[in-house]
């Protein structure tokens, strides 16, 4: 087995460039997806709305590093709207970029994976999937979509080994977390989440990574359709 490569969306910031740097740090060959794409040789611009942009992109890749047999999705964004007020262009948005971006990414490395006999595929949802937000019913849908995909998929796939789980991020101190407490839509500040929180603190991307990294390893092999949350004891 030589060193296998993997792609990251949304690995220009947050969750998904952490994901990308512990990945690396593993051994893995990392290129990575964005609207804005960091500095590095393998980080390449596409919107994961847009499958000819992704496509182009893994063929760059391809060119690069190989084959890619490992996927984590974390391309994302957050919405904050009141169901009543919340257009339908809005919701079709959020849902183009958490869900169908999901879809494309997907599809897009699949024949690579076939090819091998081999592949790891770990998408970020959320832990809104388990309770609910308010403000963010279009969120919420699209990312309680990612994990009945991940489900299917994994039944689906893993006869021809590949996996595929879901890291549902909980309270996880990043730019979006920091945005909705200066709107308001925590209800309350992030000190008070953290006195609410069994572990007590706030998670950093790196707790994400950590098990994205897991999941895809060899030693995960057994491991598929899976929801691991990740969020401090606040959902069990």
């Amino acid at each position: 087995m030589g060193v296998r490569t993997a792609v990251v969306t949304g690995g220009g910031s947050g969750i998904g460039r952490a994901v990308a740097e512990r990945l690396r740090a593993n051994g893995l060959q990392v290129a990575t997806l964005d609207l804005k794409p960091g500095e590095g040789e393998y980080d390449h611009t596409a919107d994961v709305t847009d499958r000819s942009q992704i496509d182009a992109a893994l063929d760059a890749i391809r060119a690069q590093l190989g084959p890619v047999t490992v996927l984590v999705n974390a391309a994302g964004v957050e919405g904050y709207r009141r169901f009543a007020n919340l257009s339908f262009e809005e919701w079709e948005r959020n849902i183009a970029i958490n869900l169908h971006g999901v879809f494309h990414s997907i599809q897009a490395v699949l024949p690579d994976m076939r090819a091998a006999h081999w592949g790891r595929i770990v998408n970020i949802s959320s832990s809104s999937t388990h309770s609910g937000q308010p403000y963010m019913s279009h969120y919420v849908s699209a990312k309680s979509a990612v994990n009945g995909l991940t489900k299917s998929l994994a039944l689906e796939l893993g006869p021809e080994g590949i996996t595929v789980n879901a890291v549902p991020p909980g309270f996880i101190d990043t730019p979006m977390l920091r945005k909705a407490e200066s709107n308001q839509f925590l209800g309350g500040k992030i000190e008070d989440h953290i006195n609410r929180t069994p572990v007590r603190r706030v998670g950093k991307p790196e707790d994400i990574a950590a098990a994205c990294a897991f999941l895809a390893s060899e030693e995960a092999g057994y491991i598929t359709g899976q929801i691991l949350g990740v969020n401090g004891g606040r959902n069990t």
